[in-house]
């Protein structure tokens, strides 16, 4: 059933969202700390049965200098240079396992999937750890370190997602000007994170993103993983400002005032887990050129494989044009 407001009204919705002063400086001083940090990217060759993709086991400085996991993806034999995707994943998974996930380096790109560190047990394979110590946490990752801006745990997710541009732009044979981000749901949020924060873009695919709109998100859904956040504060009664003073550096909302990348978004107008008004907060925001699918009878599967095909043709129709 429908869980939010009529179509006809999503285009006017303005989300409350407040944006902090000092948003751009913190976002700044935490990346150029990463990148400070980083060591040399490791790229060893997997041995695999597929005749057509080669496929590389990557190693490179994420948040802190920390290691994350990556599968590198590419069409058999291809010197380069080559568009590449960048390929986040949906909340609870991990990069999976390297014969899963073939189409991007089958359509022809250079196929990037991050990890995501601290999760992959959910229902896809991972294989980073998160580090960081934090204190009390619902189950899951969504209160981790809610406690301040610098601890929560999508500080450290975001800015391993754009530490993956810049490896991705230092492999000889990737095309540094043509490198897009695609991701579903959480995979999504971290696509709309890293366009607010990677002036350079090639274009993105925010497919039913999460993480978009908190202060709406938080109240108009009772599915997790947006409700870890009600249940913690539900016991942690005194957080509540606390909390609401951290969630503004990590909104959707706020990364899409920034991202100047051509954008292809979706949302459904029966997901539970990402209300369409809550893309629709970023959506509305967006700074750059942009269009939107818009499932009229689907949950939070989206447009499924229809919006990677969709993807796929965006993608091609931006180099296209470069």
């Amino acid at each position: 059933m429908y869980v939010d407001m009529p179509a006809a009204q999503l285009p006017d919705y303005r989300s409350s969202q407040v944006e902090p002063d000092d948003f751009d400086s913190f976002w700044d001083e935490t990346i150029a700390a990463a990148r400070a940090a980083a060591s040399a990217v490791v790229l060893e060759p997997v041995d695999s049965p597929l005749a057509t993709i080669d496929v590389f086991d990557v190693t490179f400085s994420g948040f802190d200098g920390q290691p994350v996991k990556a599968w590198l993806r590419v069409p058999k034999g291809v010197t380069g240079p080559l568009s590449a995707v960048v390929h986040y994943v949906g909340y609870g998974g991990g990069r999976g396992h390297h014969l899963e996930n073939l189409l991007w380096a089958s359509a022809g790109f250079a196929h990037f999937q991050m990890d995501t560190r601290g999760q992959g047990s959910g229902w896809s394979m991972g294989a980073t750890p998160d580090p960081v110590g934090t204190g009390p946490q619902y189950p899951g990752v969504m209160t981790r370190g809610i406690d301040s801006r610098e601890s929560y745990y999508y500080r450290r997710l975001f800015t391993d997602a754009v530490r993956a541009i810049d490896t991705v732009r230092e492999l000889a044979f990737i095309d540094p000007a043509r490198v897009s981000v695609f991701g579903q749901s959480q995979g999504g949020g971290i696509a709309l994170a890293v366009a607010g924060l990677v002036p350079d873009l090639a274009a993105i695919a925010p497919c039913v993103p999460f993480l978009c709109d908190f202060p709406r998100a938080t109240v108009i859904t009772d599915a997790y993983p947006y409700k870890e956040i009600r249940d913690f504060l539900a016991v942690h009664r005194d957080k509540t400002e606390a909390v609401a003073a951290v969630l503004p550096y990590f909104d959707g909302v706020n990364f899409a005032r920034r991202a100047q990348a051509p954008a292809l978004f979706s949302a459904s107008q029966m997901d539970a887990t990402c209300p369409p008004s809550t893309i629709y907060g970023a959506y509305n925001l967006y700074a750059g050129e942009k269009s939107m699918s818009l499932w009229q009878y689907n949950g939070h599967e989206g447009g499924g494989i229809v919006d990677e095909q969709r993807a796929i043709a965006f993608f091609r129709t931006i180099d296209g044009n470069r």
